[in-house]
């Protein structure tokens, strides 16, 4: 894809996979970002996916948390809600949300009516709760002996302990949003707020039959789309495998 981006004239057979000097050229990066703003699409694509991750991030641990160390009734059946949750396509649920999103609650062209929906991730929620399970439960105890509230031993004891679930549900949550291009088109008709997923597939549909080299726009503007999946990945590699929860406990 990325050597696809370079090419001056496309090659799609097999010798094209392989850089070829004298067919290197960065224009097609400068005709994609003249036609869309690579740079205000990765923006809003920020704003977008860091929105949702934080959410998950928030609701998952303190849902995951809960569904682990507390008891309380019906806590079976909301683990297995959860569950059954995972098993709905996205796609089915698009009319009623924009129903919900855009018409009751006014959230059309805005980022919050972006957000909403994907703020509560039920994969982060499981991911959270197994980790949650495995740290010893004499940690909880002795904090409850010692006055500390729930809020607390979550902030204090149980998080420092999960950094690699953390970890996961981000990389995990990473990718949807930042991909995700049918719901914020849904949501927004403004350009300048649209993400660069959104504004990469406006620029297929409409724009790239008249380029002078639809091929290369098109694989240079999806290599900018690809690079911060790529570059998170490499950055938090260790920390998605590694784990310290033997750690914790003494004896």
């Amino acid at each position: 894809m990325f050597i696809g981006s370079l090419q001056a004239n496309p090659d799609t057979s097999v010798a094209g996979a392989f850089p070829q000097p004298g067919n290197i050229t960065l224009q097609n990066y400068t005709n994609i970002n003249s036609s869309i703003n690579l740079l205000k699409g990765l923006i809003n694509s920020g704003i977008f996916t860091g929105g949702v991750i934080l959410c998950t991030v928030v609701f998952g641990l303190l849902v995951g948390y809960a569904l682990a160390q507390l008891s309380f009734r019906g806590r079976g059946v909301v683990f297995g809600m959860m569950l059954l949750v995972q098993m709905i396509p996205f796609q089915l649920l698009l009319i009623p949300l924009y129903v919900l999103i855009v018409r009751d609650y006014g959230l059309g062209d805005t980022y919050l009516g972006m957000i909403v929906p994907f703020a509560i991730n039920s994969t982060a929620v499981f991911v959270f709760r197994q980790y949650f399970l495995q740290l010893p439960a004499s940690l909880f105890e002795a904090a409850r002996i010692d006055g500390a509230s729930e809020l607390r031993i979550l902030w204090q004891i149980a998080v420092p302990l999960v950094r690699p679930a953390i970890v996961t549900a981000v990389l995990l949550t990473f990718i949807g949003p930042w991909n995700e291009f049918l719901w914020p088109f849904l949501v927004t008709k403004e350009q300048s707020m649209q993400p660069l997923a959104v504004s990469l597939a406006n620029y297929i549909s409409n724009i790239a039959a008249t380029a002078s080299n639809p091929y290369g726009a098109i694989l240079a503007g999806a290599c900018v789309l690809a690079a911060p999946a790529v570059i998170l990945f490499i950055i938090f590699q260790r920390q998605f495998i590694s784990t310290n929860l033997g750690s914790s406990a003494k004896g």
